[in-house]
């Protein structure tokens, strides 16, 4: 029960924040590829709100959020080698996308049983 108001508080959280990158893809101000990659984490972030209504039945999904998340946080680590410009940037952002990916993959609900086996 406490695992699954766990979940349901960072599904909220998550899914807010992404949704709340639709603010400056609105502006239309920013690069082509950052306009594309905001694109699919406000998508991401509505289906996140979506799966609050019931965790269990969107299990692949928010493994995908969790997984893609650390995926990203590697990507920006390794980014933050090479561009020491932006290096700070890049670390902050990867620290939080990797607490995003770690969130969801440890609160993912457990596969469900199947009658009879």
């Amino acid at each position: 029960m406490i695992r699954e108001r766990a979940l349901k508080v960072v599904l909220v959280i998550v899914g807010l924040l992404f949704v709340a990158t639709a603010y400056p893809l609105l502006l239309m101000k920013l690069e082509e590829t950052e306009q594309m990659m905001l694109s699919l984490y406000v998508t991401l972030g509505v289906f996140l709100l979506l799966a609050l209504r019931n965790p269990s039945a969107h299990r692949s999904l928010i493994g995908f959020a969790g997984w893609s998340s650390l995926a990203h946080a590697g990507v920006m680590t390794v980014q933050s080698f090479y561009d020491a410009g932006e290096r700070a940037h890049l670390l902050i952002g990867s620290a939080a996308f990797a607490l995003v990916g770690v969130a969801l993959i440890v609160l993912t609900p457990a596969k469900a049983k199947v009658a009879g086996s």
